[in-house]
């Protein structure tokens, strides 16, 4: 720690390398004029500190180069301040709303079928392995199953088809239903903001990060130890608008205690890949992380958050209930049988 005093006041640097990924306030020189010092502010997520050199994200989602050698002042901070009376944006709708997440979680592989888009992500997740069916393929509906069932045969993959009402085309579920594909329900869940972010108190132990390093991807269980599969996956969520990673870690525990995934899209922020440590569920851990993210996405100008839970996930429910997420509405999957 150092010490700077500037006039008759005392300001101190109480940040270090190890506080990567924390929400900080730094004071640094700018320059002089007439033998006084000028002086910047910058409050932002401290991203990297490597020879000598801090940077800082701000609100706007700048990169701040700062010199270690200009520092005079240094902190951790909270969240920023929302207020909890902030409205949500105006729901968009099912339509709208899957496609704000695809983008969010872009596939590694896509092809439109008209206007639906076939995805590919070498069967990482159904949402990056599953043709999107918002409006009309252009062609009558048994040939484009035939087409679809075809295209994710030639990769290796099962064929599922998400079916959102309203989007889907009239018709297209009960023609699924005579193929004898199976069907799995996701709900679709929102929440102002502003109400998330407020559940955050305090500068928190959560780190945040543009990567999801090596000790993230552990702590992750979607991927498995398929190489192609990982490679998928690191393609998938590193790809999006404005995607953040959250990690969590407490004293006396190796690894991440709790992790989570952020993709900002305009007024909209998705939520995913919250995990926590079996032994460490029920402490918070995905209350605080949540709530780090939805100020950071906040920071960036969104008003919304959405997450996607399987509809017989009630422990998540819960969670997602507590803190205030509604049902926005439904899809399914449909796998067809090869």
């Amino acid at each position: 720690m150092a010490d700077n005093t500037i006039g008759h006041g005392r300001l101190e640097i109480h940040i270090t390398p190890s506080d990567l990924g924390r929400r900080i306030s730094v004071r640094r020189i700018l320059g002089s004029t007439e033998g006084r010092p000028l002086f910047g502010d910058v409050i932002g997520v401290l991203t990297s500190w490597d020879n000598g050199t801090l940077t800082v994200l701000d609100r706007a989602g700048g990169s701040v180069e700062i010199a270690e050698s200009a520092l005079v002042a240094g902190k951790a901070v909270p969240p920023a301040p929302i207020r909890r009376s902030a409205p949500a944006p105006e729901d968009p709708g099912p339509v709208a709303l899957q496609r704000i997440a695809a983008r969010g979680w872009p596939a590694v592989e896509s092809e439109p079928l008209g206007e639906w888009v076939l995805r590919a992500s070498s069967g990482f997740t159904r949402r990056g392995n599953s043709v999107q069916t918002l409006g009309d393929p252009g062609m009558p509906l048994d040939d484009a199953l035939d087409l679809v069932r075809a295209w994710y045969a030639r990769r290796g993959l099962a064929a599922h088809i998400e079916l959102t009402t309203p989007g889907s085309p009239e018709g297209l579920a009960k023609l699924l239903a005579e193929r004898g594909a199976t069907e799995a329900e996701t709900l679709v869940r929102t929440a102002p903001l502003a109400v998330l972010a407020a559940t955050g108190t305090g500068p928190s132990q959560v780190r945040l990060s543009r990567r999801a390093d090596a000790a993230w991807m552990s702590r992750y269980q979607r991927v498995g130890g398929d190489p192609a599969r990982e490679r998928a996956a690191q393609q998938v969520i590193h790809g999006g608008p404005s995607v953040w990673f959250a990690t969590l870690s407490v004293p006396g525990h190796d690894g991440p205690a709790a992790i989570g995934r952020c993709v900002v899209d305009g007024e909209w922020a998705g939520l995913g890949a919250v995990e926590v440590v079996p032994e460490l569920r029920r402490r918070g851990l995905a209350s605080e992380l949540m709530a780090v993210l939805a100020s950071r996405a906040a920071e960036e100008g969104a008003r919304g958050a959405y997450l996607q839970v399987e509809a017989g996930n009630t422990r998540a429910a819960a969670l997602y209930d507590k803190l205030g997420f509604s049902t926005s509405y439904r899809y399914r999957y449909a796998r067809l049988e090869s």
